[in-house]
């Protein structure tokens, strides 16, 4: 009897799995099907086929969306932000796991309290303004940098933790200094936890609207992200060229999702092990 009732719970489990599956995927299949249609017949955003298929819709947003300089911005910012947080983090989280002590303890739970505060967009449009970082490439590479620091401070400092003291004091003893114990020793060990920062920060950099909007000025220096406002508008609305955009915009992403998904699972959970 207790066989059957895990056969049944098991079949009711992958039912109401596939059926949230198919929730969470409803949006993207709307979208990948009006990208296809005509202006006028993707204004009702349905899940219909097209009858008729526009794949010019592809390259009308290439062309008209400046992707391609709006693509090779987003890549900027997120590589450039995600190699500071990578270089930054694990020298805080190595620094700080060895000596978790009086100012290090401190400075460990000040910025790791980042996670659950809410980003307050008056006053660091004011700090961005007295370092002159407003409407530059270099001050949305730093903010992007400066948020995602905290929860990737937590999980580098959770996955250097485990790795055993004993390494440290062996490679000491064989005449290392602290910087040689680090890049030759510590480094080479952080593999799987960088992977993971890497594609987390990536995706989460990629992926947002709101930094760009309020701190970017300039049109030139927009990401993908943003490239969506050249066709919609409060005078005209191309919902195709909008899904157009958005397929083209998720597509990056996508890809690094999918070649380095088996590091976010490795490393989030090697690194909540402790912190």
């Amino acid at each position: 009897m207790s066989k059957i009732s895990k056969t049944i719970g098991h079949i009711a489990g992958n039912i109401i799995s596939l059926f949230i599956s198919l929730i969470v995927l409803i949006p993207l299949v709307v979208l990948l099907l009006n990208s296809f249609k005509t202006s006028a017949e993707a204004d009702k955003m349905t899940l219909s086929l097209p009858t008729e298929w526009v794949f010019e819709n592809y390259s009308t947003v290439i062309e008209q969306g400046k992707l391609v300089s709006s693509f090779f911005n987003g890549l900027l910012y997120a590589t450039g932000s995600v190699v500071i947080i990578v270089i930054v983090v694990s020298l805080a989280a190595f620094v700080i796991s060895r000596n978790m002590k009086g100012i290090n303890r401190f400075l460990y739970y000040f910025i790791i309290s980042g996670i659950a505060m809410p980003i307050n967009n008056v006053s660091l449009m004011k700090v961005m303004q007295a370092f002159h970082l407003i409407n530059t490439r270099g001050g949305i590479i730093l903010l992007y940098a400066a948020i995602n620091i905290p929860l990737s401070l937590f999980l580098a400092y959770g996955f250097i933790d485990t790795i055993p003291r004993e390494i440290d004091e062996a490679a000491v003893i064989d005449g290392c200094t602290p910087w040689q114990l680090f890049t030759q020793v510590i480094a080479p060990l952080l593999k799987p936890i960088v992977s993971t920062l890497f594609v987390l920060d990536f995706m989460a950099i990629w992926n947002d609207f709101t930094m760009p909007l309020y701190y970017l000025n300039n049109s030139q220096k927009w990401p993908m992200t943003l490239a969506v406002y050249n066709f919609f508008g409060a005078f005209q609305n191309s919902w195709n060229l909008v899904a157009a955009d958005i397929m083209l915009t998720l597509l990056p992403v996508l890809i690094v999702f999918v070649l380095g998904q088996k590091y976010i699972v490795g490393g989030v959970a090697a690194g909540s092990v402790k912190g």
